[in-house]
């Protein structure tokens, strides 16, 4: 099993200490979340709340670091831990833009970044992009076809539905970076299984994964798959110790994130809770499951 630190919440002055503490703790990646802009008024569902309403509103001072260059600095202060997102929202991007990014990024790092992509729930936000929510899910198929072809650092052209540009190339090229696509819908874990190389769960309590994993498993069948490398990541829903790491590699899941420590503290924190917190973790779980 393999262990994530979502570091999304954290405290700007902390996050670069925070992801170098992460590696040395033991913490097989770390993540970034990603929010382009925060509109005054949010009508859009939030899925994860009770009431549908975010936590985080333009009222309030959490902050979403620009993912890429907060994946940067936490690059050049590592050397070990794969660099995510949990999660980016590529639909309201341009993937040209993202293509070069991701490229430099990937290479400057060592190829330890992973693109984990999801279609979003903020309509406003999209609407603010001039983007069509709703044709998010095909303009994210396409989007990923864009950056493999632009990844491969070949001279390329694409005419699709979204994109269209003649013969080009983009430089860096980092080869093949994975893919994780997340989301719970039944059309997401078929994304998922046909054009990535992994699937990223929606914040989950183990006990509620079998009927998940079993779609998947039949999607990736499906789609020819089933014998493919694959990563199943579970977002874990907090509290949650080692029996449940073990029951969760029994049922076929390779890695699982831990989220922000503000979800289990209840609170920002200083610096010095947050590695308490993440020590304890690391003792009680991490250095039980050796990868």
């Amino acid at each position: 099993m393999k262990f994530c630190n979502m570091l999304s919440f954290i405290e700007n002055d902390q996050l670069i200490n925070s992801a170098v503490l992460s590696e040395e703790v033991g913490f097989d990646s770390i993540s970034v979340s990603d929010h382009i802009v925060l509109p005054e008024v949010i009508n859009s569902w939030y899925p994860d709340t009770a009431d549908g309403k975010p936590f985080f509103t333009a009222t309030t001072d959490w902050t979403f670091p620009e993912p890429w260059v907060t994946l940067a600095m936490m690059a050049q202060a590592t050397s070990r831990v794969q660099l995510m997102q949990s999660i980016y929202l590529l639909a309201a991007r341009n993937p040209i833009e993202v293509a070069k990014s991701t490229g430099t990024l990937s290479v400057l790092s060592g190829n330890r970044l992973a693109l984990c992509c999801a279609v979003g729930w903020m309509k406003e936000e999209f609407d603010i992009y001039g983007v069509d929510f709703h044709s998010r899910g095909r303009r994210t198929d396409e989007a990923i076809a864009v950056l493999r072809k632009m990844w491969s650092g070949e001279i390329v052209e694409h005419h699709g539905e979204f994109f269209d540009f003649p013969r080009l190339r983009i430089l860096p090229q980092p080869g093949n970076m994975p893919v994780y696509v997340s989301g719970p819908a039944d059309r997401v874990m078929q994304r998922a299984a046909r054009i990535g190389d992994g699937w990223m769960s929606r914040m989950s309590k183990v006990e509620d994964m079998p009927p998940s994993l079993e779609k998947l498993k039949g999607y990736l069948k499906e789609a020819g798959r089933e014998n493919d490398p694959f990563e199943v990541i579970m977002v874990a829903e907090n509290p949650w110790g080692l029996d449940d790491v073990r029951r969760a590699e029994d049922m076929g899941i390779t890695q699982m994130i831990l989220l922000p420590a503000f979800f289990t503290l209840h609170r920002k924190s200083s610096f010095d809770d947050k590695r308490r917190y993440w020590e304890d973790f690391a003792e009680t779980v991490i250095r039980h499951c050796p990868n």
